[in-house]
């Protein structure tokens, strides 16, 4: 088999080689026709696969819930997983391809590539496909892939093997080509045209879907509404935002990962004033039906009651707004914002605006003041702390992050807290939502290597259990970062009200959490 495949690639290799790929060729037959929405399957399941799994990953950094998730529908470790690189728009495979799955615990990985369409389309290209349990298609522009494999014998095996029982997923332009519509899909670099003609149909694992992605990364939550449901009012529009996935078997899809997902032209009524239903992980779906089938939040041992008796009083805008989540085990059973206006571009509430951290900071510099400094490059770039990762926060001309600054964006950068700044020297600001992305991150140690996680927090025993807790202030007061890891419990509170008793608002809300672990 070893040896079959390497004939496979080399095949590839000498084809690469030979074939100089046009710059935008037109796409190809069957492709380049005006969209139409194709008609839902037969049988029970209509929009999804009928046996395999989708995974539609929004971009950025994943979690290692989804390379498992991946891992597992391909059917365990040893399983054949198929990366395949083309929306990259490289003419090599870089050696590091692959290398994620890898580390995640996949043991038995090979890309799966070439430029030239009629090695896409030879049996000994394909047969690599055959033994495979899944194929993940990486970032980049999605509409390469439909340049490249579309129409293929190459094409037409990724289906044969979701219709097997396979996994087949992709993250950003991986993510859109699993649809049936191709957003942003013109032959150039410029992914904010929404709808390209001769680019509009993509591989259609999942029947009139259109998918987008980066949404709350990139700003672009209106943009399916805007463009594209106004134009085909039969599609259903998903998107994700960066490191959260859609899961998706037959038509019930399940929402895993770092943040937010989202439904347009659902059956169910959108969040008031957007013209979108969010959804959050531990959310399902059904993509046929298009109504949510079961929320985290119905699976909260933390009360509405509660949460309302707290934070109710913020909708006063002289208080400053106060937002809170609470997550356990991947499932978000609370992410509220009160008293916070509408922000440009439907942008989430508990993202923008951002709060200041107070000394909750010191959770991020205690973690920056352990990695090894970064290499300097270039003339005049300071090494040392001070540089941050080389050349980050400086545009052309301009002035060199200070050492804050650098030390944020390299702790924020793994896990894709783009939000997250330090805005002067002292002061950092950040979310509720970036800061359970960095909670997520401290749960997986290879995150950053060799440091001590518990560095920059209150560490004590509370019911039994260890308690990681940070606040805004010294008392206790405006803000909370509790963290529970034996039990997976995760609570934040900011506010911009220096009175608030932010230690006590997360104790109440740990206490309510722990009770229900613990009759379980």
């Amino acid at each position: 088999m070893r040896i079959a495949l390497l004939a496979a690639v080399f095949l590839v290799a000498c084809c690469l080689t030979a074939h100089a790929a046009p710059q935008a060729p037109p796409a190809p037959d069957g492709f380049g026709e005006a969209f139409q929405a194709r008609p839902l399957a037969d049988g029970p399941v209509k929009v999804g696969p009928a046996r395999g799994t989708v995974i539609v990953v929004g971009g950025g950094s994943l979690g290692p819930e989804v390379y498992q998730a991946f891992i597992a529908a391909a059917g365990g470790p040893d399983a054949l997983i198929l990366v395949v690189p083309n929306a990259g728009g490289a003419d090599s495979v870089s050696p590091n391809t692959g290398q994620a799955w890898k580390s995640n615990g996949a043991r038995n990985v090979a890309v799966l590539f070439t430029r030239d369409r009629k090695a896409a389309d030879s049996d000994a290209f394909v047969a690599p496909i055959r033994r495979a349990g899944g194929v993940w298609f990486e970032g980049g522009r999605q509409f390469r892939l439909v340049q490249d494999y579309g129409g293929t014998q190459t094409e037409r095996e990724f289906l044969a093997l979701l219709e097997r029982g396979g996994v087949v997923g992709g993250s950003s332009a991986g993510a859109t080509i699993l649809g049936d519509f191709m957003v942003r899909g013109a032959p150039s670099n410029d992914n904010a045209i929404m709808d390209f003609p001769g680019y509009q149909r993509a591989f259609g694992y999942l029947r009139g879907v259109a998918i987008d992605q980066h949404v709350v990364a990139r700003s672009r939550l209106p943009d399916l509404a805007d463009s594209i449901i106004t134009r085909y009012p039969g599609l259903l529009g998903i998107s994700e935002d960066e490191g959260t996935a859609w899961i998706i078997r037959g038509d019930t899809g399940r929402i895993i990962g770092r943040n937010k997902a989202f439904v347009y032209n659902g059956r169910d009524a959108n969040d008031a004033g957007s013209p979108f239903l969010t959804l959050f992980p531990g959310d399902r779906y059904d993509l046929h039906a298009r109504r949510v089938i079961g929320r985290a939040r119905d699976r909260s041992p933390v009360s509405v009651d509660l949460i309302r008796s707290m934070f109710s009083g913020y909708e006063d805008p002289a208080r400053g707004g106060a937002t809170v989540l609470v997550a356990q085990r991947g499932d978000v059973f609370i992410d509220q914002a009160f008293g916070i206006p509408a922000q440009p571009r439907h942008m989430p509430r508990t993202t923008l605006p951002q709060f200041d951290l107070g000394e909750i900071g010191r959770t991020l510099t205690s973690l920056c003041a352990q990695m090894p400094a970064p290499v300097a490059r270039g003339r005049g770039t300071p090494g040392g702390a001070a540089a941050g990762t080389a050349g980050e926060g400086r545009g052309r001309g301009g002035p060199p992050p200070s050492p804050l600054q650098g030390c944020v964006s390299r702790v924020s950068g793994p896990i894709g807290a783009h939000q997250t700044v330090a805005v002067d020297s002292l002061r950092i600001h950040s979310s509720v939502d970036e800061l359970y992305r960095f909670a997520l991150g401290l749960e997986v140690p290879v995150t950053w290597r060799d440091a001590d996680y518990a560095k920059g927090w209150t560490v004590d025993t509370y019911s039994g259990t260890t308690r990681l807790a940070a606040y805004a202030t010294a008392n206790g007061k405006r803000g909370a970062f509790v963290r529970v890891p034996d039990h997976g419990v995760t609570i934040i509170i900011l506010t911009n009200d220096a009175s608030a008793d932010a230690r006590g608002m997360a104790q109440q809300l740990l206490d309510q959490v722990l009770a229900r672990a613990t009759r379980h």
